[in-house]
């Protein structure tokens, strides 16, 4: 990688920079500084109200469930198209990315008539005793649905890169698949897998449009962190609202990091393998 020879290059590079500065970092900084505008007794007064606190629960709940289920089905996945030839192998390739090509809107209206009280199974669900649209198991769901790819894709490549030969030699020597998996193939893919964790936690924090469809909208039940900006905005609660999109810029903030590491990381492990 060379260094900007004319003026020309610089010229790219300073428009980039400000491109930049001016789509990510000024929004940014607009964000926390409407936030800490009213003062450090209003932002704590903001972040000790009810609907806050709940809105808080309820987002990190979402991510606790959705980030285990999509890693174990991630790794089923990808354990699956990268070790076993198979009819429909190419198809269920093609399937993982339904997700990235449906819009998160158009899911989360799906999963409303399917498994809404005016369906068979939602009214089953709840005459049940569990309400599954407008309650948090559908924001679970439709959440699920939405990151489901993000650890497979990550994982896929990394897996097809570094071949079977070990887990072979392992096989022939004996080793059940359990062994094989716990003491060669996820100490070679740990990185990996934990970009997937923090791609998919990010975009389970951070997800609006399907969610918005299933949860009703209610306050202190239903309302994520993403819900509950909109809603204070709607509200004409400002200061409030900022205080909300801030604890989402933090997160965000905190994610980058991870995942900036996960990369160095990974690449530092790739290169020492091709050398």
């Amino acid at each position: 990688m060379k260094k900007p020879q004319d003026w020309r290059q610089w010229a790219l590079v300073v428009l980039g920079l400000m491109v930049v500065a001016l789509i990510l970092l000024v929004p940014l900084a607009l964000i926390f500084t409407k936030a800490l505008a009213g003062g450090l007794e209003l932002l704590w007064s903001n972040l000790g109200e009810d609907y806050m606190l709940h809105a808080i629960g309820l987002t990190l709940l979402v991510a606790a469930i959705t980030v285990p289920l999509n890693l174990c089905f991630g790794i089923c996945l990808a354990w699956c198209v990268t070790h076993y030839d198979f009819r429909g192998r190419k198809l269920l390739t093609t399937l993982i990315d339904i997700p990235y090509a449906v819009s998160p809107v158009v899911a989360g209206l799906c999963y409303l008539v399917v498994y809404g009280l005016e369906s068979f199974i939602g009214r089953w669900f709840y005459d049940n005793g569990m309400q599954l649209m407008f309650a948090w198991p559908g924001i679970v769901m439709v959440t699920v649905f939405v990151t489901a790819p993000y650890v497979a894709r990550i994982l896929i490549p990394v897996m097809q890169t570094q071949g079977q030969d070990e887990e072979t030699a392992a096989m022939c020597l004996g080793a059940s698949g359990w062994q094989i998996f716990r003491r060669i193939s996820l100490p070679k893919i740990k990185w990996a897998l934990l970009y997937g964790v923090v791609v998919t936690n990010a975009r389970a924090v951070g997800e609006f449009g399907a969610v918005s469809v299933v949860s009703g909208t209610i306050i202190n039940q239903t309302l994520t962190l993403p819900l509950l900006v909109d809603q204070l905005n709607n509200d004409y609660k400002p200061a409030a609202a900022f205080t909300a999109a801030g604890l989402l810029a933090c997160m965000a903030l905190l994610t980058l990091f991870l995942k900036t590491f996960m990369e160095w990381r990974q690449r530092r492990l790739m290169q020492r393998a091709e050398a």
